[in-house]
């Protein structure tokens, strides 16, 4: 787990560390220590802690003229047991909220598993993002299926051009783009 290390690519375009805005300012990763772990194992400095003890961030982009941004998830998505969502929308959902970002793109395949709790903040999160969406990008299908027997679902978007997309060969405004496009395209069906 240690060599996941969050994509990197766009670090000329953005860094949350660097973003007043974001929650992550001023936020200092490690170059060579690694610090966090999640269980028994320790995982790649760059990651971003946010308070659960299981899952970590990489906010990859903010935009917030076009009131979007980009997080790339890592490790183990476990509400039943640490409440993961409840850190993650009170300490970096809700002050991107603050911000005016409305769309939310997740990208999922680092995720390792999920393990559902009470769907609370999903609908909270939901509920207050106005006219936006949250968008999950390709999560494992093991995943993915939990999401949906826990009807989480119906607050994040997954499935379709979702599972399988190469959101890698994109710019950030251009992945937005592409997935605006796609799901407005999904709500006219």
């Amino acid at each position: 787990m240690h060599e996941i290390e969050p994509f990197y690519s766009w670090r000329e375009l953005y860094l949350a560390c660097e973003d007043e805005k974001s929650p992550f300012f001023g936020y200092q990763n490690s170059e060579v220590f690694y610090e966090h772990v999640i269980y028994d194992r320790y995982i790649h400095p760059q990651w971003d802690y946010f308070g659960s003890q299981t899952l970590y961030t990489k906010l990859l982009y903010a935009n917030y003229n076009k009131a979007f941004c980009i997080f790339e998830m890592f490790g183990e998505w476990n509400d039943i047991l640490y409440n993961d969502v409840m850190f993650f929308y009170r300490n970096v959902v809700e002050p991107m909220l603050d911000e005016e970002i409305r769309y939310f793109i997740l990208l999922g395949e680092n995720v390792l598993n999920f393990h559902s709790g009470d769907t609370d903040y999903y609908e909270e999160w939901f509920d207050n993002i106005e006219k936006g969406w949250i968008i999950g990008i390709n999560f494992r299908d093991h995943v993915r299926s939990e999401f949906s027997s826990s009807f989480i679902d119906q607050y994040i978007a997954f499935g379709g051009k979702f599972d399988e997309m190469p959101w890698r060969n994109f710019f950030p405004d251009q992945l937005f783009d592409h997935i605006d496009t796609v799901i407005v395209k999904r709500l006219q069906m």
